[in-house]
């Protein structure tokens, strides 16, 4: 997980990251993606142009700020998970600790909406979302001491990272990502037939 930054130029440099990454975000759902430049979000955040390129690769990773934290909790929820946790309890364990509460920010389906409807963004989604995969099932192969390209850890890593996508529209969406792991632990079964009126 995130170790918090300890001295005061640390706190001081992720106050001001997330302070531009804020005010993107809040300007990107205002006008849209395409009518916000660099220079609006640095008079924004109140900072320099060349501080809004410090903390962030470009446009896109301001969208996506909270990406290389993501990843390593991700690899992490597989790598330190406590003696005698399996991979895949580790990894439920991890999208029910992190998810929901993603899903309850009260700009979450404001933020998916800018994301889906803006080309350049789904672009960059789609490429973390590949290198999110490449990542996790490389550690899941290291883990089991197969090679990284090992079909079996890729398909599990694709699995785990669809299950927020599959549970996002259900109403009790905790229970369908439980429903979605126990399907992965124990196997596809045929559904049950509701009883006939």
């Amino acid at each position: 997980m995130t170790v918090p930054p300890v001295s005061r130029r640390d706190r001081k440099k992720a106050a001001t990251r997330q302070a531009i990454a804020d005010a993107a975000l809040q300007l990107f759902l205002e006008r849209g993606y395409d009518q916000v430049g660099i220079r609006d979000i640095a008079d924004a955040a109140d900072v320099s142009t060349a501080t809004v390129f410090k903390h962030f690769s470009g446009k896109e990773a301001l969208v996506f700020d909270q990406d290389q934290d993501r990843e390593s909790e991700l690899i992490a929820a597989v790598r330190q998970r406590p003696s005698g946790q399996s991979i895949l309890d580790a990894l439920r364990q991890h999208v029910l600790d992190t998810w929901p509460s993603i899903e309850a920010h009260p700009q979450a389906a404001e933020f998916t909406n800018l994301v889906d409807s803006t080309p350049v963004l789904r672009a960059y989604a789609e490429r973390m979302w590949t290198r999110y995969t490449d990542s996790l099932s490389a550690a899941i192969a290291d883990e089991i001491g197969v090679d990284h390209d090992d079909l079996a850890c890729v398909a599990l890593a694709r699995f785990v990272l669809d299950i927020p996508a599959l549970a996002r529209g259900r109403q009790d969406r905790r229970a369908a990502v439980e429903a979605i792991f126990d399907i992965l632990t124990h196997g596809w079964e045929p559904p049950s037939k509701p009883p006939a009126p």
